[in-house]
């Protein structure tokens, strides 16, 4: 810096070759970031010389004069020399020139003009020179300048791109913050109109994010600012625009007028509206202005922008809904209400800090962008349309009625949340649609539970785990009768051998076989203790009783249960069992005799759970069952395990247990309010008694 002679270089800009201009502009370019340089450079009245340059300079000469021009609005100098030539001229090249350098320059002055504060003295000296008013004049002169600034949004210059974006950002701001109330819809209505949401969306969903994402991260929040300003505004009927938006979605409902006699003495009758003009649309009573309260005229434009697109769904879906009564029919603006309320939560429209995100990101890698940009919210129409659809879906599913709303408003929340929340950066909008519309209601209520529980999970933390101690414990004894029950109503099984091999027959010793059968009866006795069976030759379609069941097992003398064919060992003094029973399908029950093959009493060994006698025993198989099933194996396995008071092993069981559990947890999350969650924490606040007197009355009821 100190080897630049201000004064040569200031010369150098008002000389008469353009060779010797470019280069001093060239140098000047590099410098006058410094405000130490910059200040000298004014004094010299370098400042007159550089803005003749910009406003009469062509080539590499003027692109250098605009970026130098651009760097000292940059360090705040210069400003005395902003006015409508200069910025007409700057307009005139973002429209007429095709060079990138010198767009990207023109684009860069024009945004610190419109970005520059608002000062107290600036809006008495200079009211126009600043600010969105700035640039009025000179778009009037060249109309086009809006069209052509978004048109750069899909160059493949990554720095135009981003300075189109960055002028287009100052521009919707100072619009939106400093226009009135008449002014900047208008204006956000004509960027909307040159499709300036789908070249950003296109952007967020590139490649090039890393180059652009200041400016697209800027222009999320001014969408969040704008869907909240929108919001903001209440609506009004007394407004031309309001009433005519609220009178279209009449007239799209193809409206019937009601014919009602003439009470004038005279015969003949006359046509009037109908005494439900509004609440057959939806609305909760005839005066419909009060409902979009909670969402503004955002709520108006969305349900207006809905009727629009289904030009021809919405009179049918009316006329469907006319044919229910009155409690069934889904009221659809209210509908509509909830799901822009819903979009407004989840895309969190009141955080819209520009500089906490730009912060964020500078911190982000290019690999963690999706958790800061979501493409989705520019597609807010979009996804109403596709939210209002899937609650007009859950309300016909699950045969909803006017007092169960808000429960399909929460399932409706849940979905979005899913699928929107669930979507990345460069999830397609229309593969999003049709996940909402196809969301299965299974799945919804399955996620509507965890998230309740969670929600209890959070309140509830330590008696939701006691809950769960409970419900473990009722839904063991639950399957466990249900097992038991299945042996008390009694099975067919296959029998493997044909003979009696298998049975207490093979510890009497008595190998020779009987005549062949082919099936096996088993039934538990009453009183749990006796398991009787039978071999049959064929199989009866009367179940036999057990009178008829000539054997039986004393379930006192059973020492173990397998599902696999093996040899019983003299050691084995616990249950034991094998997951192999899918291809085997075997269950053979052990036990112990006596030497002289007579049962003794059986001693309940107090740790081991098995008999225990003072004499010799030998172990041996009581009983082979082939079950033909691997749910009937389940249940006999299971259940004779359960009744010798151990633990299911079958996969079966398991999940039958953990499905038991599960809904038991629902049930008594489904029957606890949220009010209820304030008696596990803090004690509810006690309510003031201030405007109260003694003029109060009892109303006893009878029952």
């Amino acid at each position: 810096m100190d080897s630049i002679n201000v004064s040569e270089l200031v010369e150098r800009l008002g000389s008469d070759e353009d060779a010797v201009r470019k280069m001093a502009v060239f140098k000047l370019q590099g410098c006058v970031l410094d405000p130490s340089f910059a200040d000298v450079f004014i004094l010299e009245d370098g400042l007159t010389k550089l803005r003749h340059l910009t406003l009469h300079a062509t080539g590499n000469t003027l692109a250098y004069s605009l970026t130098s021009f651009s760097r000292l609005l940059e360090v705040d100098k210069g400003w005395e020399y902003v006015n409508q030539d200069l910025v007409e001229r700057v307009v005139e090249l973002v429209v007429t020139h095709p060079l990138v350098n010198i767009l990207r320059g023109a684009m860069s002055i024009l945004v610190f003009i419109v970005s520059h504060p608002y000062t107290a003295s600036n809006r008495i000296s200079q009211p126009d020179s600043f600010g969105f008013r700035a640039l009025q004049p000179a778009m009037t002169v060249y109309p086009q300048f809006l069209e052509m600034l978004v048109s750069r949004l899909s160059s493949a210059d990554h720095a135009l791109c981003a300075n189109a974006l960055l002028l287009i950002n100052s521009l919707m701001r100072e619009a939106i913050t400093n226009d009135s109330e008449a002014d900047w819809p208008k204006f956000i209505k004509q960027l909307q109109d040159l499709d300036v949401i789908k070249a950003v969306y296109t952007l967020m969903q590139s490649t090039a994010l890393q180059d652009l994402s200041h400016p697209l991260i800027e222009f999320q929040a001014l969408t969040k600012v704008l869907l909240r300003k929108w919001r903001d505004v209440p609506v009004d009927l007394n407004k031309s625009d309001h009433r005519r938006a609220l009178k279209s979605i009449h007239l799209a409902s193809n409206p019937e007028r009601v014919t009602t006699p003439v009470d004038d003495g005279e015969e003949g009758s006359k046509k009037r509206h109908n005494p439900e003009k509004w609440r057959r649309l939806g609305f909760e009573s005839e005066t419909p202005a009060w409902e979009f309260e909670e969402v503004g005229y955002l709520g108006m434009m969305d349900l207006t922008e809905y009727v629009r697109q289904q030009e021809d769904g919405f009179p049918k879906l009316l006329l469907e809904q006319s044919t229910k009564l009155s409690e069934q029919r889904c009221p659809i603006a209210r509908a509509s209400l909830a799901v822009t309320s819903i979009l407004c939560e989840h895309f969190e429209i009141e955080k819209a800090d520009v500089d906490d995100a730009k912060i964020q990101l500078s911190f982000e890698s290019r690999t963690n962008f999706d958790k800061v940009f979501k493409p989705l919210i520019l597609q807010w129409s979009l996804l109403h349309t596709a939210g209002l659809q899937a609650f007009f879906r859950l309300w016909q599913t699950t045969g909803a009625e006017t007092e169960d709303f808000m429960k399909i408003a929460d399932l409706v929340r849940i979905l979005l949340e899913a699928v929107v929340g669930g979507a990345t950066r460069v999830s397609d909008v229309h593969e999003v649609e049709t996940e909402i519309q196809q969301f299965e209601l299974a799945r919804l209520r399955h996620l509507q539970m965890e998230l309740l529980e969670l929600t209890y999970e959070d309140h509830w933390g330590h008696h939701l785990g006691q809950m769960r101690d409970e419900l473990d414990h009722e839904a063991l004894q639950f399957v466990k009768e249900q097992r038991i029950r299945c042996l008390l109503a009694g099975a067919w099984f296959s029998n493997g051998h044909g003979h009696k091999s298998d049975n207490v027959a093979v510890a009497k010793q008595d190998l020779n076989p009987s005549n062949p059968t082919s099936q096996r009866y088993a039934k538990l006795a009453h009183n749990r203790r006796f398991l009787h069976y039978a071999d049959f030759d064929v199989r009866d379609d009367e179940e036999p009783d057990l009178e008829g069941l000539v054997e039986k097992i004393d379930l006192t003398t059973v020492s173990s249960v397998v599902l696999a064919p093996s040899e019983p060992s003299s050691s084995t003094t616990t249950l034991k069992a094998t997951h192999k029973f899918i291809s085997t399908r075997k269950v053979t029950i052990y036990g112990y005799l006596l030497a002289n093959s007579r049962p003794a009493s059986p001693k309940i060994h107090p740790r081991m759970g098995s008999t225990a006698t003072k004499t010799p025993r030998k172990e041996v198989t009581l009983l082979t069952l082939h079950p033909q099933t691997q749910s009937l194996a389940a249940e006999w396995l299971d259940g004779l395990l359960m009744l010798l008071n151990y633990k299911p092993i079958t996969d079966e069981t398991k999940r039958l247990i953990a499905m038991v559990q599960d809904y038991g947890l629902k049930i008594r999350l489904l029957n606890v309010r949220f009010d209820d969650m304030a008696l596990a924490g803090d004690s509810p606040e006690i309510p003031s008694r201030e405007g109260l007197d003694e003029d109060y009355y009892y109303d006893i009821l009878g029952n």
